[in-house]
């Protein structure tokens, strides 16, 4: 059974930094599909960032660019995600999520979603 699971949330200040990580279990990260989601409250779910094996490449939804970068060590099963520069408009339920096989570029997967997904971590960012 494949399971995610987020961890790495909390409270900080505008202008902070987080470092997300999502581990997975049932799986290995190779060759996979693996994206970052966030959700606020009243608000879409949006792809925030996202990789693809199938071409090596990284997506960033616009709001992130340059401030967040997505990464992954897959010796470990784990993704991570590195927020910097945060802002209040960055507070949400964050998930990972992952694709068993990355037929498309990553800005596929973060405009479509995933197979499989963690539970959420908050991330709060007071101003």
């Amino acid at each position: 059974e494949v399971q995610l699971q987020a961890s790495g949330g909390g409270l900080v200040q505008t202008g902070g930094s987080l470092r997300l990580s999502c581990t997975g279990s049932g799986v290995t990260f190779d060759d996979r599909a693996i994206g970052w989601f966030r959700q606020a409250p009243g608000k879409e779910r949006e792809g925030v960032a996202c990789i693809s094996s199938i071409d090596g490449t990284t997506y960033y939804a616009d709001s992130v660019k340059g401030r967040f970068a997505i990464s992954s060590d897959n010796a470990k099963n784990t993704a991570y995600l590195q927020m910097n520069s945060l802002k209040p408009e960055d507070t949400a339920v964050y998930y990972c999520a992952l694709d068993l096989v990355a037929y498309y570029s990553a800005g596929y997967y973060c405009r479509s979603g995933m197979d499989y997904w963690g539970k959420g971590t908050q991330v709060t960012v007071s101003s």
